[in-house]
């Protein structure tokens, strides 16, 4: 251990600790911009600096190690005023729309204006001109408000090593932007929305839909109905400041109905629904040399991933659609035949903690003559919005429960929220299909938590079967690597593009703190646990919706509904799934 002072308290840290984490660990904060937990600081944004004595120059503490017998001041004057100083010139430099901006309230550029006292302008000076980037279909760039702190580029080449944006040029003329400065539409990004998370203000931000949703909403001719994602119920609440991890189902359910939707539904039905389809398919390929490993094709993300960088490995995708995608389906046909509803006047609207979802509602591939399965797709962040307009004071909200037949759902669906989730109810299904028995220990603990790559491996009667799950796109290449040389072990992989899966997802509440992320996954594992049914094929609305309309997994019908196809982005060739 090494001993040193900060602010005049006795410290002992570990060796190769750095300033920043040392003061940390004794209550001392010191803010940053640039600064990425575990990743390699680079001391970029300057934030951070500290005073140490017998050093000339002011220190960046996140990139600086402690030393024995160092004495550091976080607080001192001089400290103060160049802290300061950094943010009057970014503050200069930065669109001056604080009140109808979408961060109002929730920037920390804001914030540190208002720690550091920001009454006046005291610097004037040439501003950055740059357009908005709208050409994609769920997400917005704005490089005007860009401060250059490199977490959006840091997160999407060394966390999700996609490599979609960069800085470029130098000096005053320095920019985060897309290869030729094109938009991102023709990007390789996959529109997971890492990098919404992570921005300080609103250079980044998911595309609105609330005026299409608005306007359905105030069309009496459209018979509006909306779904939630499993996600969302843990994690909508702390944007109401609720304890970490509070299930906000009954009350999101009432706030909906309040907001005008005729029927609210649970997209955990779907989940058990894709379970049915997705857990037949891969026993058909079991059994009848199909193409494996089988990847499941939930998150979008990853299957635009694919779609762009391994076109040729497309076989192994699951053909079935996404949960939120086979419930517009399901209401669109079987629903609205049920409750003499034109599906030209059912408008489907999807509560979603994802960003790339919005892209995936537009697929053609998921438009059946001209009516997409889905029509619009909002954010947790977008209904928290919505909900604020309408007046609607979620505090005060009572429960309520969610409309049927489509609102039935297991535990095994809400687990879906979370990586692994949806690895771990497949194999409760699947288990029980080929065997007619339980799996013996329902929670499958070796496919749980935050490793980049988890193995499992369940013995279905004299059959090994070796499952991996890939939590976050930044893993999948080596997965992918060892299918391309033929040494692939695993039968069944799951993939999220997003670390830690959906409950992480790109239009979730932002946040910084990784305490939230693990309290919102407690949260579905509880929900499990305590489910009266935690198996997707005891979901007894599922099982009526096949023997009323799609008869039995994999039929024909259900191939038609709730299969779909893919396209080779690579090569702009469609594929079939």
């Amino acid at each position: 251990m090494i001993e040193l002072t900060i602010n005049n308290i006795h410290v002992k840290a570990e060796e190769g600790m750095t300033i920043l984490d040392a003061a940390k660990s004794v209550g001392i904060s010191i803010p940053t911009l640039c600064h990425m937990k575990d990743l390699f600081p680079t001391g970029a944004c300057r934030m951070c600096i500290v005073e140490v004595d017998g050093m000339r120059g002011l220190t960046p503490s996140c990139a600086y190690p402690v030393m024995q017998g160092m004495n550091v001041n976080t607080n001192s004057s001089r400290v103060r005023r160049a802290r300061k100083t950094i943010v009057e010139l970014l503050v200069e430099n930065h669109p001056q729309d604080c009140l109808v901006c979408v961060r109002n309230k929730n920037c920390e550029l804001q914030d540190l204006s208002e720690k550091f006292g920001l009454r006046e302008h005291r610097f004037a000076g040439e501003k950055k001109d740059h357009a908005i980037d709208i050409s994609s279909a769920s997400m917005e760039r704005d490089p005007a408000k860009c401060i250059l702190c490199g977490r959006c580029v840091r997160t999407c080449n060394e966390i999700q090593k996609v490599g979609a944006i960069d800085f470029t040029n130098r000096g005053f003329k320095s920019n985060v932007t897309t290869p030729y400065n094109k938009g991102l539409n023709v990007s390789d990004c996959i529109l997971c929305g890492q990098c919404i998370l992570v921005c300080p203000t609103a250079a980044l931000r998911e595309k609105s839909s609330l005026k299409e949703v608005t306007n359905a909403l105030n069309d009496k001719k459209k018979y509006c109905v909306v779904q939630i994602a499993p996600a969302v119920r843990a994690s909508l609440g702390e944007e109401y400041n609720l304890p970490l991890g509070s299930n906000v189902t009954g009350q999101v359910v009432t706030g909906l109905r309040r907001l005008g939707f005729k029927k609210v539904f649970d997209t955990n039905f779907s989940a058990d629904l894709t379970i049915m389809e997705e857990g037949t398919e891969l026993i058909n390929r079991l059994s009848n040399g199909g193409t494996l490993p089988m990847f499941t094709s939930c998150c979008p993300g990853w299957v635009k991933y694919i779609e762009q960088n391994r076109p040729n490995l497309l076989d192994h995708v699951s053909t079935c659609k996404s949960p939120h995608e086979m419930e517009g389906a399901v209401l669109k046909t079987y629903y609205a035949k049920k409750m003499g509803i034109d599906p030209l006047d059912m408008y489907v609207v999807s509560i979603m903690p994802c960003t790339v979802k919005k892209f995936e509602s537009g697929r053609p591939e998921l438009t059946e003559d001209k009516m997409p399965d889905v029509d619009s797709v909002l954010t947790v962040r977008e209904l928290v919005r919505l909900f604020k307009m309408a007046g609607i004071d979620f505090d005060d909200l009572p429960e309520d429960n969610f409309d049927n037949p489509l609102g039935e759902s297991t535990g095994a669906a809400i687990i879906f929220g979370t990586t692994g989730g949806v690895m771990e109810a497949a194999l409760r299904t699947a288990y029980f299909k080929l065997t007619n028995e339980d799996l013996p220990n329902l929670e499958l603990h070796d496919l749980r938590g935050s490793g980049g790559i988890k193995e499992a491996k369940i013995k279905i009667k004299d059959t090994e079967l070796k499952v991996a799950v890939v939590n976050g796109i930044g893993n999948v290449d080596e997965v992918l690597d060892e299918i391309e040389k033929g040494v692939c072990e695993y039968s069944f992989v799951e993939v999220m593009a997003c670390p830690n899966g959906c409950i992480n997802g790109g239009g979730q509440p932002i946040h910084q703190k990784q305490d939230k992320v693990i309290k919102r996954v407690q949260a579905l594992y509880e929900l499990d646990s305590k489910s009266k049914h935690r198996m997707s094929h005891e979901n007894e609305s599922v099982l009526k919706l096949y023997d009323e309309f799609l008869g039995e997994p994999n039929s024909h019908k259900c191939h038609e509904i709730l299969h779909t196809e893919y396209v080779d982005r690579k090569n702009s060739l469609r594929k079939k799934g």
